[in-house]
């Protein structure tokens, strides 16, 4: 593959031999390179490609590398690396431009003596505990990096970055579906009257199964597989106060969002609920 523009020492853009531009990442990949030279393929970490679909995200993609320091991209590069390994799951492209574009405004605000304050802090460290560990692993990495040591709100907008990549979806998105699982989970708390114990691993199957919850509400799709009425009532009879939980969230997400629960979302929620339950009593 021969080298087209390189964007810095570790990115560049090439022509493969189906005469299809992509973008490709490596470290050192591009060090001494020039247009028209080949690309040394032992060093290939990533490569982005341009299709029909995504064609202003690989532009945007270009030009973000383009204009941030390399140092930056280097720092997602290997956020975004610890965070499929430790979630087991590979993130949307779209992290590349967003988080990128973060930390390197983050680290010039907090360098100029500004600091963002994360309003959905605490909803963000009990709702996406694993994200929010990466965002701290991630700052000590920018600090590795830049020699600045960013705030913790920073580990929570980091880990909203994460959040954001793993559901593909925008930043606003993500935000909404952090307070609506913020609003379940105080629903849940004061009708059971308990504290909740983020650490336990039941829990946390819940938050992920809310997170999706959410996300269907804010796409306005149902989950509606199997229209078991004889389920429905065999939940419905047989966990009573989870059930009678799940119509209390039912009520309030229909008049705070317009979003009605299929019958197969009451059923899995309250089965969540009811989990929860026996682990208190």
């Amino acid at each position: 593959m021969k080298i087209l523009k390189v964007l810095n020492n570790n990115v560049v853009t090439v022509k493969t031999e189906a005469g299809e531009e992509v973008i490709i990442m490596g470290c050192g990949l591009a060090f001494g390179k020039k247009r028209g030279d080949n690309v040394d393929e032992s060093k290939i970490e990533k490569i982005f490609t341009q299709t029909r679909e995504d064609k202003n995200l690989y532009k945007k993609l270009e030009d973000t590398i383009e204009r941030i320091p390399a140092e930056y991209i280097d720092i997602t590069e290997k956020i975004v690396k610890l965070a499929e390994e430790k979630l087991q799951m590979k993130l949307s492209d779209t992290i590349y431009i967003t988080l990128s574009d973060h930390i390197y405004f983050a680290v010039k605000r907090f360098g100029d003596g500004q600091s963002l304050k994360n309003i959905l802090f605490w909803e963000i460290k009990s709702s996406y505990k694993d994200e929010y560990l990466i965002g701290q692993e991630a700052l000590k990495i920018i600090k590795d990096t830049v020699d600045l040591s960013l705030p913790d709100d920073e580990a929570g907008f980091i880990a909203l970055h994460i959040v954001n990549a793993e559901l593909n979806e925008n930043m606003m998105n993500v935000m909404i579906i952090t307070k609506i699982i913020k609003e379940i989970t105080n629903i849940l708390k004061y009708h059971f009257n308990v504290e909740l114990d983020e650490e336990n691993q039941t829990y946390y199957r819940f938050i992920v199964h809310l997170k999706f919850l959410a996300q269907r509400l804010l796409n306005n799709t149902t989950c509606n597989h199997s229209n078991d009425d004889e389920l429905f009532n065999v939940i419905r009879a047989s966990y009573k106060e989870s059930f009678a939980c799940t119509v209390k969230i039912f009520e309030h997400i229909k008049k705070n969002y317009n979003y009605s629960f299929s019958r197969d979302e009451m059923v899995y929620l309250s089965i969540h609920i009811e989990k929860l339950r026996k682990e208190w009593n």
